[in-house]
Formats: C-alpha cells, sequence, structure tokens
C-alpha cells in the first residue's frame, strides 16, 4: 500500500492538474508533515512555488487547487491559510480503517519497491594484521542499517568488505618478521593479532627510517605480487587470522559481509592503467601516469594529478578503487553503489568519481553516492583514544557497554528484590549493551561528530536504545499482565480512536512507510530514530492518559490493537537499525 504522503501527492498532482491545465506529474506538491498541529497533519506551499510561473496570486492558485482536490475520503476540507499554504487534516475514520489495514500486514504497510535494483553498500572495510578500533564503529553500524533498509525495500544488495589486504605494508610486515619471528610466516596462530599488530607497528617504524629494509619490503611485495608460494602461504596465514578476529566482532555487532579486498582487484589493475590511457585521460608526470583532475587544484591553482600507477610501476589505493568501480559496474551490474566512509576522504571519492565519469564508465543509471560521517570523541571532545593516545579497541569498547549495563542491572534487582537467572543478565546486558552503542552513533546525524558517553547512551530515559527497548517490553508485559495472545484478538477486532492521544499515536503509526522511504533515499539513519523515540513518546501519552486492560469492550480490544500495533513497530524499526528486542527487561 502507499503511504499516506504518497496518496495525498497523487491527489494534488491530479488537482494541479486540472487546475491550471497543465501536467500535474511534473510538479511537486511540496507535501510535508505540518511542522504544528494547529495546522493539521500535512501541509503544502506548491502554490507559491507557483505564483511566478502562472502569473497570478499564490492565494488565488491555492483556492484553484483545493476546489479540485478529491480527499473526501481521506481527509477534513482543506484549508487555507496566509499567503497561500494549503493545510490538511486526517479524518479519524480513514486513519482507522488505515491502522486495521496494517495490523493484518507483517510488514506494517510499508511496500516493498516497485522497481527493485542491485545495490552495493561498501562499509567496515578494516585493514588485515591490525585490530578494529573505535575509527571502525561508524562505518560498521551505518552501512549494516543501510544494508538492512535497502533490503527490506526489497533491492537487491551486496554488502562489500573492502578489506585492505593487499599493498606494501605486507611486504613491509612479512619482512620484519622473516627477521624477527619466521614462525609466525609458517605456523598458523603462532602469534596473538595483538602480538602481530605490535610486530606491525616496530615493522612500520622501521621502515619509515631504514632505506636498506625499504629494499627488502619492496622484495617482498615483489615475491607476493608474482605468486610465489612461500609469500601467498605467509600472506593467507596473517590474512586468514585478522579475519578470524574481524568475524568476532561483526558476529556480537550481528552484522554480515561478503569480503572481497584489495587483492581481488589487482589482477584487474593494469586494465584500468590502459582504458584510461585509451580514453585519452593519462598524462605522465615525473614518470607516474596521472590523470589531471577538473575543479582540483594545488596551491598554486594548478590541477591536481591523481596517480593511479607510481614512477615504479606500482599502483595507489585510487587505481584499486577504480578498478573497484568498473568492477562494480561492469560485472556486478549494479545500479547504486554506496560508500559508507569518514567524511574526510570525501575528496577521495570525489575524484575517483570524475576520472571514471571521464573515461565513461559510469552509465546514466548508475548512481554513486560517498555516505560521509562525522568523528566519534571522547567527553573531552578529542578522538575517543587509551591513555597511551592509541585508538581504542571496538571489541573492549562493546565488551564495556555490555559490562556497565551489567552492573546496573545487578543493581537494579538487588533493588527491586527480583530473583533472575545468570543467564538472563548476561542476555539482557549484551543486548541492551550492544544496542546502546549502535543506537548512539544512528541517532546521531551521520555527518557530525557525537560525543561517545557510555552515561549518556545507556540512560533509561531520553533517545537512547534502553529506552526504546523498555517502551517494548512494556507493552508485552501489558499481554501477559492481561494474559492477553495479541495474536489472537481475531481479524474482526478494530481500532477506534476516541482521545487525543489515540489520533496522535494513530498518525505516528502510519507514518512509518514515509520514514523508511525517506531513509532508503537520504541514508540518514537518524530519521527512523528519531521516529522510533517520538513513536515510544506517544504511546506513553497514551497508556498514561487511556486505560488498556481496565477499558471495556469495544474500547479495550481497540487499545490492545493499538498497543500490539506499537509494538511491532517498535520491533521492525529497531531490527532495521540491527537491534533486537526483549520480551523482558
Amino acid at each position: 500500500m502507499n503511504s499516506i504522503q504518497e496518496e495525498l501527492k497523487l491527489k494534488f498532482q491530479v488537482a494541479i492538474a486540472q487546475a491550471l491545465d497543465t501536467e500535474g506529474a511534473e510538479t511537486d506538491p511540496m507535501l510535508v508533515p505540518a511542522s504544528n498541529p494547529q495546522f493539521g497533519d500535512y501541509q503544502s506551499n506548491v502554490a507559491m512555488s507557483l505564483a511566478k510561473k502562472v502569473g497570478k496570486p499564490p492565494r488565488a492558485i491555492a483556492e484553484s487547487i483545493v476546489q479540485h482536490l478529491d480527499l473526501a475520503d481521506l481527509c477534513e476540507p482543506p484549508t487555507i491559510a496566509g499567503p497561500g499554504f494549503i493545510n490538511l487534516t486526517l479524518k479519524p475514520a480513514y486513519l482507522e480503517a488505515q491502522l486495521n489495514a496494517i495490523s493484518r500486514d507483517d510488514r506494517l504497510g510499508v511496500a516493498t519497491t516497485k522497481h527493485p535494483l542491485r545495490a552495493i553498500v561498501d562499509f567496515s572495510s578494516p585493514n588485515i594484521a591490525k585490530e578494529m578500533h573505535v575509527g571502525h564503529l561508524r562505518s560498521t553500524i551505518i552501512g549494516d542499517c543501510i544494508a538492512r533498509i535497502l533490503e527490506f525495500r526489497g533491492q537487491d544488495v551486496l554488502r562489500l568488505n573492502h578489506v585492505g589486504d593487499w599493498g606494501t605494508q605486507f611486504g613491509m610486515l612479512i619482512a620484519y618478521l622473516r627477521e624477527k619471528y619466521p614462525e609466525a610466516l609458517t605456523t598458523r596462530d603462532a602469534l596473538d593479532l595483538g602480538d602481530l599488530v605490535e610486530f606491525y607497528r616496530q615493522a612500520k617504524k622501521r621502515f619509515d627510517g631504514d632505506p636498506a629494509f625499504q629494499e627488502t619490503a619492496r622484495l617482498e611485495v615483489v615475491k607476493l605480487q608474482s605468486g610465489v608460494e612461500e609469500s601467498r602461504f605467509a600472506w593467507n596465514l596473517l590474512c586468514e587470522q585478522s579475519r578470524r578476529e574481524f568475524q568476532q566482532i561483526y558476529q556480537l555487532l550481528d552484522v554480515r559481509l561478503d569480503e572481497r579486498g584489495e587483492s581481488f582487484y589487482n589482477p584487474l589493475l593494469p586494465a584500468v592503467v590502459e582504458d584510461l590511457d585509451q580514453a585519452g585521460l593519462l598524462v605522465e608526470d615525473a614518470g607516474a601516469k596521472c590523470v589531471f583532475l577538473e575543479g582540483f587544484t594545488n596551491k598554486a591553482g594548478e590541477p591536481l594529478p591523481l596517480i593511479v600507477q607510481k614512477s615504479d610501476g606500482g599502483y595507489n589505493y585510487a587505481t584499486t578503487d577504480l578498478a573497484a568501480l568498473r568492477y562494480r559496474i561492469q560485472e556486478d551490474e549494479a545500479k547504486r553503489i554506496i560508500y559508507i566512509t569518514d567524511a574526510g576522504q570525501a575528496s577521495h571519492f570525489a575524484q575517483v568519481f570524475q576520472v571514471a565519469r571521464r573515461a565513461g564508465w559510469i552509465p546514466d543509471d548508475v548512481e554513486l553516492v560517498h555516505v560521509p560521517f562525522g568523528l566519534v570523541l571522547g567527553e573531552d571532545g578529542r578522538k575517543v583514544s587509551t591513555r597511551a593516545g592509541e585508538s581504542v579497541r571496538l571489541k573492549d569498547l562493546l565488551e564495556e557497554a555490555i559490562a556497565r549495563f551489567r552492573a546496573y542491572l545487578e543493581a537494579k534487582c538487588i533493588e527491586d528484590q527480583r530473583e533472575e537467572t545468570a543467564e538472563f543478565k548476561a542476555e539482557v546486558s549484551k543486548v541492551v549493551g550492544i544496542s546502546a552503542v549502535k543506537y548512539a552513533d544512528l541517532s546521531q546525524n551521520r555527518t557530525s561528530n557525537y560525543i561517545f558517553s557510555y552515561d549518556k547512551m545507556l540512560a533509561p530515559l531520553g533517545n537512547t536504545a534502553p529506552y526504546m527497548l523498555y517502551a517494548y517490553a512494556r507493552i508485552r508485559s501489558i499481554g501477559r499482565k492481561g494474559q492477553i495472545d495479541f495474536d489472537r484478538l481475531g481479524n474482526e477486532a478494530k481500532v477506534l480512536l476516541q482521545d487525543e492521544t489515540e489520533l496522535n499515536l494513530a498518525k505516528h503509526l502510519l507514518q512509518l512507510s514515509e520514514t523508511i522511504n525517506a531513509v532508503e533515499t537520504d541514508l540518514l539513519p537518524n530519521r527512523l530514530c528519531q521516529y522510533l523515540f517520538e513513536l515510544s513518546q506517544k504511546f506513553n501519552q497514551f497508556y498514561d492518559r487511556c486505560p488498556v486492560l481496565e477499558a471495556e469492550a469495544p474500547v479495550k480490544t481497540s487499545r490492545l490493537l493499538l498497543c500490539d500495533l506499537t509494538a511491532r513497530t517498535l520491533k521492525l524499526g529497531l531490527a532495521l537499525l540491527g537491534i533486537p528486542v526483549l520480551e523482558r527487561m
């Protein structure tokens, strides 16, 4: 079924066409939820936008549109305010009918897309031989949420983990281990990942200050690229070990990814350079092969080059990203390619996208999207780090959230004189701890930095995961208290809207579809978080004012249906954020 906003938009387009004798479908009705309840539920200011084009006063245009609007089954008679705002108020009977319809729909009225496309979401992307740290948090969580929403809408989604598993750093690490700990190159798990990370740091330090070691490392890269069996075996060992460590984090976060690292595209790099050369884009500069960019200049105002092959014959990250982009279009046949990285890489992707377009690789029906996000900051306003100034391990951060909620739950059980099993406490603490971290990230506008605070994210009140999970558990407790089987209320049960809080809750429940559609378009998960927070608030206002179990039929049944619809909406919305619900907390 169409969302309410989509239904109204279609009605408006017909009315505009009739009122102005134009192609109404080409005119955006500029219909949005009303910012203030005194203006009704939806508002259109299309009359103002048409005034200059039509050559009439906005109010006269609005009056003409209203005369042709056929909304008797949806709304009260439209009103015109100010210079030409058209205000709409939905009828309670229409709201009741819509709620009764979605109550029998597992998707709660959210339609699948009419035109499913192959979409690629590129996210997380840690580096082999390094531990995942707080810097990987946002890409992983935001990317997973976006993938979930696209999948729910019926898109064919490929979740790609573009891990850093190739390049100079491996030659450097293998050369260093060959000297210091050769067993790690022949024996599985000879080192813990933490030790491997420390060896990497030492190798990097040695590489930066020792020309002889630099040459040794480069020779190791050549052996690796040439497929020397011993080097490839060592490389595979290092990759497998890191992969297992990454998977522990992904399991904890309930994130699914298909790995396709930089090494996958390595055989394709020469063809990328050849393609760019044939397109007439390559310029040799100081021995390197470059594409000079349009709109990007250095301090002297000269065009910046994007180096695709270094003077020594090696390739850059940009070359790999170009190869990946070309492969995703030509082989994966993706129509929407979404990259989830920090805002600092915006320029890099703008350059890569430009070169790919100029090379003729991007068809008109392919959309490239860079989804940037801000930094995770500590409460001191600086990057989250350890006392030694290093990035906090993601595993430690997640385990700390779980431990903190476990301590809170233990204290709460003592305070309430409540006996719970160790298994119950462990499961609830894990769900709430991980969910709190996820929700705290997703509830922020992703383009902004945000302050990481355990106290705020674990708070039972406010726009937090615990508040959402408590709201869901509270509804389920209503069912237990009244011995209500929500699944057996029956198809004859109907929603009846009488109280103002019931109407407010109903209107919000029916905005789920347009909220999900908006996130699918603008890729801003905080929209869904805000929707769920407001839903929880409106439910609590309804529940505080309207007796449920104490009411008489048919009001009792109606209010039970509202409770059930709220719980199901919370469960679905939270699932799209990657957050499971708890029947009891």
